[in-house]
């Protein structure tokens, strides 16, 4: 809606410029306020349709139609509204025009100084700009600045380092040239002179100027260094060929002043050629000459009694008088004697005395002590295996050797002790017929393989090796003859034999515990394999010599006695889970019970036959045979037949004197009656031709016969009485 009447104004405190302003702006205002008048435009019915269902959902429309008001009233009430606002509104706008005129003023001035202030701050926006291209600037020189510094400090550290390490010091000069070799002042001297000797010919091959000012300082330093240090070296080294009291000095002067020989070998090989030519012949002439004295006064003290080639297993059993050999004189804890074939306690060369100091000979001979020679083979293999450890790890630590160069430097020193060694133990081994020794020494060499490996000196495997094939191959040489005079006995030579234990069965038995005991740690194959054959001839031999005796019952007495020996000495050795026990307890098994068997043979044979034959007779038929045989049986116990239990009691032990023997026998002798008569009684019982035959025969019931038979104090259990085959 728009007015045609003109705005009424009050022009008091406002000119005409001004007023005429404030009327166009309020024209404006009114103008925005003022309603546009609709478009006309061209409707369709259906627009019209549309049209009319949007107004029909206008609340004032459905508030009018649910009142029953006229449209056109109530579009002209409307209309006259409008038209009373929108004077209101203009008559408000017009009462405030001063305000709005001051609120004018006041807009354009704020507008001024906000310009000043765009401009001032847009001033101050390019000097902020400028400040940071020049803050970057700097910021960008200073880091040049600090890259220059830290070059420069670089390259001064760098030179600080090569002056420091090309400058020979005078202290250094002083030292090197004045002082002793054995001052620890020299030792720190000479690793600062290596460096720099080492420094300055590094720089050379860059062509450094500054190494020609020092190359002759260090050069004249170098020589003096390597005179002096090569002075020391060969006289600790000719300390080793005075007396041997003093000898792991100079060894220890050496170790711990290894750097030497590295500043020889580092500047001048040739002299460490020198000195290690020289250390090589000085120590091989000095070892072959200890061991070779040492050896030969050892020797001085072996027993002068030891067996020889008439010390067979199959010799004769006549006392000797050369027998006295490993007596208590031997050592000072060995109280009996023992003989060639009993180990004794010589095995303590094996324990307690394999690691012990070795035998210093003339402190020896003045108390005037002998040894085996066990003992002394021990202290000199201990006194070699001592020095060649020390030895070899001191080759690789002073002379720097590695694992390939350091056995080649090693042999060349210790060749001909070895060979010495070997030579001694082989003159020895040649002529003897002691086999304990000879396997003693063997076990010996065993351990000390292994104490060398464990101390990383596996040089001496070749050695030790050599020294075990020299006596596994004298051990065999021994065995056969052993074996062979085994072989070579003749028992109907012997003058008598007794019941007993032989005395060559008893000497087999304790050289066979002796073997088994030593073999238990280290086994060898070749030695079970001629242990095997001997053993075989041994028990070829108790049955050769058991044909001697007339009678079934005292073979097998023999035979079960020196099996018994045999079993009882291998058991005092070694386990009783052995198979070495095993073969010997089914020999001995087997043995008695044929003489369980034979021994009731002469007292109950009627009771025996009658069991025996039995089965054959009744299948035959032939009952009355048997009949016969009641009466020969009930004379058996008719009598006293407890005298009969005492006189197998008697024989038995008088048999077997062992306790431990006769008594296991003897309970399965009673076992053994007892299950025949068992028999007995069954085949009474289940016979009626024998029940009605046996009726008037007086025979004691199994229960009796067991009370007299446990008089003799064994046990027994009722599952034994059952037949035996």
């Amino acid at each position: 809606m728009a007015t045609d009447e003109p705005f009424q104004t009050d022009n008091t405190g406002l000119g005409d410029l001004e007023s005429e302003q404030l009327y166009l702006e309020a024209a404006n205002i009114l103008q925005k306020l003022q309603l546009d008048k609709p478009v006309e435009e061209e409707w369709s019915l259906d627009d019209m349709e549309a049209h009319i269902e949007e107004n029909l959902q206008d609340q004032f429309v459905q508030e009018a139609l649910t009142q029953d008001i006229d449209l056109a009233q109530y579009s002209e009430q409307i209309e006259e509204k409008l038209q009373t606002n929108e004077k209101a509104f203009v008559q408000d706008f017009i009462s405030e025009a001063n305000n709005i005129a001051n609120l004018h003023m006041q807009i354009t001035s704020c507008d001024k100084i906000l310009e000043s202030m765009d401009h001032m701050l847009k001033n101050f926006q390019n000097n902020l700009a400028n400040i940071s291209n020049e803050i970057r600037h700097l910021q960008q020189y200073s880091a040049e600045l600090n890259i220059k510094k830290k070059n420069r400090e670089l390259v001064r550290g760098q030179l600080t380092q090569v002056v420091d390490e090309m400058v020979v010091p005078q202290s250094m000069i002083q030292i090197i040239m004045d002082t002793s070799v054995t001052n620890r002042e020299f030792l720190e001297q000479l690793h600062e002179l290596s460096h720099k000797i080492k420094f300055v010919k590094e720089q050379s091959f860059h062509d450094a100027i500054a190494c020609q000012d020092v190359q002759e300082v260090l050069e004249k330093l170098r020589i003096k260094a390597i005179s002096k240090i090569r002075a020391f070296i060969l006289e600790k080294i000719y300390q080793f060929r005075r007396p041997m009291a003093n000898y792991e000095l100079p060894q220890n002067a050496l170790l711990g002043n290894r750097f030497y020989y590295e500043f020889l070998l580092t500047n001048d090989r040739q002299i460490a050629d020198e000195i290690r030519r020289e250390y090589l012949d000085t120590l091989s002439k000095v070892y072959f000459s200890y061991f070779k004295a040492y050896s030969s006064k050892l020797m001085k003290l072996q027993l002068d009694d030891k067996p020889d080639k008439d010390d067979m297993l199959g010799a004769d059993d006549r006392p000797r008088s050369n027998l006295s050999f490993f007596s208590a004189t031997a050592r000072p804890n060995l109280k009996q004697r023992a003989t060639v074939f009993s180990l004794g306690n010589r095995d303590c060369v094996l324990k307690q005395e394999l690691e012990a100091p070795i035998i210093i000979p003339h402190a020896q001979q003045k108390i005037e002590v002998k040894y085996p020679y066990e003992y002394l083979f021990r202290s000199e293999q201990y006194a070699i295996l001592d020095n060649c450890c020390r030895e070899y790890l001191f080759l690789c630590d002073f002379f720097m050797l590695q694992n390939r160069t350091a056995p080649e430097f090693f042999m060349d020193i210790f060749d001909k002790t070895f060979k010495l060694i070997y030579k001694g133990v082989e003159t020895y081994v040649a002529d003897s017929y002691d086999p304990i020794s000879i396997l003693l020494c063997m076990h010996i060499v065993y351990r000390y393989q292994v104490i060398a490996n464990k101390r990383n000196v596996p040089i001496l495997n070749k050695f030790h090796i050599t020294l075990i094939q020299l006596f596994e191959n004298r051990f065999e040489i021994v065995m056969k003859a052993n074996i062979d005079s085994v072989q070579r006995v003749e028992p109907h030579k012997f003058s008598s034999i007794e019941l007993n234990p032989h005395f060559i069965v008893r000497r087999y038995a304790e050289f066979s515990g002796a073997v088994t005991r030593l073999n238990e740690e280290f086994s060898n194959e070749k030695i079970s394999t001629l242990m095997t054959r001997l053993q075989a001839e041994i028990l070829n031999l108790i049955l050769r010599m058991a044909k001697e005796f007339p009678q079934r019952k005292e073979q097998l007495i023999f035979i079960i006695n020196n099996y018994d020996l045999m079993l009882s000495v291998l058991t005092a050795y070694t386990s009783e889970d052995s198979p070495e026990c095993d073969a010997i307890k089914s020999l001995l098994r087997d043995r008695i019970d044929e003489y369980v068997k034979e021994v009731l043979i002469p007292y109950f044979s009627p009771l025996i036959s009658f069991v025996r034959d039995s089965d054959q007779l009744l299948s035959d038929g032939n009952v009355r045979q048997l009949e016969n045989k009641l009466t020969a049986i009930s004379k058996l116990f008719t009598g006293d037949f407890k005298k009969t239990f005492d006189l197998i009691h008697n024989d038995v032990i008088r048999s077997f004197p062992s306790l431990k023997l006769s008594q296991p026998i003897l309970k399965e002798v009673f076992t053994q009656f007892l299950s025949y008569y068992h028999e007995f009684q069954r085949l009474l019982s289940t016979n009626t031709n024998l029940k009605t035959a046996s009726a008037n025969i007086p025979l004691p019931n199994l229960h009796q016969l067991m009370v007299e038979i446990k008089k003799f104090k064994l046990p027994f259990d009722s599952e034994q009485f059952k037949p035996r085959s």
